[in-house]
């Protein structure tokens, strides 16, 4: 039996031109997490990441924090869906900035429903594989991880891991949705795995940013 710990990335670059890096509080929550895990004594026998730049940038402060010496195994099926494609699908016309935390609120209102759509096979956003196929990149992950024994990190986004969670709980699409739109930056979510299944330990918890003095470091996108 091992344990797999799926973080999702740190606090990216939301509403830039570039979401795809991390802010300096994305840094800093990834240094945070890696130097919480090095406090526990908690390493790793292998690692997996997605292939985007806030996942690269996530495992390096984590690599840091916590002393690791392994270079992970990029997988790019842990990659995040194209929210923008997902939302122009249904919502064709240029949106605003979400710069207030009314927009901010409608952002993800319309992404809501356009993640209902497309997981039931409504909608076909440009350059996107359909739903079903994403879910196989997740959980062809998964496979690789029950053939492994210890502890095994995995660094991705919250869409692959609300749906890696989905799969193990069978639930709805509609819930996995609302998994994903919860899931925190650098929020751990556990799993206990056999070479025959995976079993849910905690989700979207954040022990090294509990208490005061990190409060203000807690973020959602």
């Amino acid at each position: 039996m091992g344990t797999l710990y799926l973080v999702r990335h740190g606090q990216a670059s939301f509403g830039a031109a570039d979401y795809d890096n991390l802010s300096e509080l994305g840094q800093r929550q990834s240094l945070r997490l890696g130097s919480y895990l090095r406090e526990r004594g908690i390493g790793f026998d292998a690692v997996l990441t997605g292939s985007l730049k806030r996942h690269m940038q996530t495992y390096a402060g984590i690599r840091e924090g916590a002393g690791l010496d392994m270079a992970p195994l990029v997988w790019p099926g842990l990659n995040e869906y194209d929210s923008a494609a997902v939302i122009e699908a249904i919502h064709p016309l240029p949106l605003e900035k979400p710069d207030t935390p009314d927009k901010y609120r409608a952002h993800f209102r319309l992404l809501r429903d356009a993640l209902t759509q497309w997981m039931n096979g409504v909608t076909s956003p440009k350059g996107m594989p359909n739903y079903r196929e994403f879910c196989k990149g997740v959980t062809s992950a998964l496979d690789h991880v029950r053939g492994l024994q210890g502890n095994v990190l995995l660094v991705s986004s919250g869409g692959p891991i609300s749906t890696a969670v989905g799969h193990v709980l069978g639930t709805t699409p509609e819930t996995t949705i609302e998994l994903n739109l919860r899931i925190r930056n650098t929020a751990v979510t556990e799993f206990s795995f056999t070479p025959k299944r995976h079993m849910l330990l905690t989700f979207n918890v954040l022990p090294h940013l509990d208490g005061p003095k990190h409060q203000s470091w807690v973020s959602y996108a």
